[in-house]
């Protein structure tokens, strides 16, 4: 299995040329963030979770050449507003993309996509099949992907646990029961916006806290804002077997 960060920012973290920060400045490539998706390839599938606003350029820019099937962790808008640009899957692979979401966030996506889904026959819009994730075990194209229940403030969201990696990202709170299902993980990905407490995602040192419980091999922080800082400065402060993620960090195991 080959894991690559197509983003690992937040609206918060994108970088912006009228912006005074030093993150925007920086000249380290790992402080330039688009908004947070992975892509998951196996000899199953080849996966993306979540299409935020710069999902048609995160693709160019990995060449990703085949894509089975979209995962969504749950609908605001900085992880679904690039759901359009299937559309080029679409074509080229000549069949209708498989998208796996919640009830709820399937609610949005027909909401703010409205067309894709009242206009099926409309020449060259996108073409999706659509699956209902439940809090419980599935397959695509025989790949076991666990769903991992959290709360991103009163919002329910998904993670996913596939084999040895666990992805969770948009959180501030997990129930005990659905963090022994991250546990035994040799890679864990987790959410870690700032240093000040947030009402809806993890700060790093809760971030931190809550990797030490899962205990996986490596963990990796996501979904960054400008706020929690340069990349080479907090990577040096994280415990040994933590590390900050960032756009094209590619993971094979």
């Amino acid at each position: 299995m080959r894991i690559t960060f197509l983003g690992t920012g937040t609206s918060q973290g994108v970088p912006v040329i009228a912006c005074p920060c030093p993150i925007c400045h920086s000249k380290d490539r790992r402080d330039n963030r688009l908004r947070s998706s992975i892509l998951i390839e196996t000899e199953e599938a080849n996966i993306v979770v979540d299409t935020g606003p710069d999902f048609r350029y995160q693709m160019l820019r990995q060449n990703v050449q085949k894509l089975d099937a979209v995962l969504f962790t749950h609908g605001h808008k900085d992880h679904t507003a690039g759901l359009d640009d299937v559309r080029a899957y679409n074509y080229f692979q000549q069949k209708d993309m498989d998208v796996y979401a919640s009830d709820e966030t399937q609610d949005v996506l027909k909401r703010e996509f409205q067309y894709i889904f009242t206009n099926a026959d409309y020449p060259g819009i996108p073409q999706i099949k659509m699956h209902k994730i439940e809090n419980a075990l599935f397959d695509i194209n025989g790949l076991l992907i666990l769903p991992i229940r959290v709360l991103h403030y009163k919002l329910e969201v998904f993670g996913f646990r596939i084999g040895d990696f666990t992805y969770i990202t948009d959180a501030n709170y997990i129930a005990s029961e659905e963090m022994e299902k991250a546990k035994g993980s040799k890679v864990l990905v987790l959410n870690a916006l700032r240093h000040e407490t947030h009402m809806s995602h993890f700060a790093l040192e809760e971030a931190i806290a809550v990797a030490k419980e899962i205990n996986a091999g490596q963990t990796y922080f996501t979904h960054i804002s400008h706020q929690l800082g340069l990349h080479h400065d907090i990577e040096n402060r994280l415990p040994s077997n933590m590390s900050l993620a960032y756009d094209g960090l590619q993971l094979v195991f």
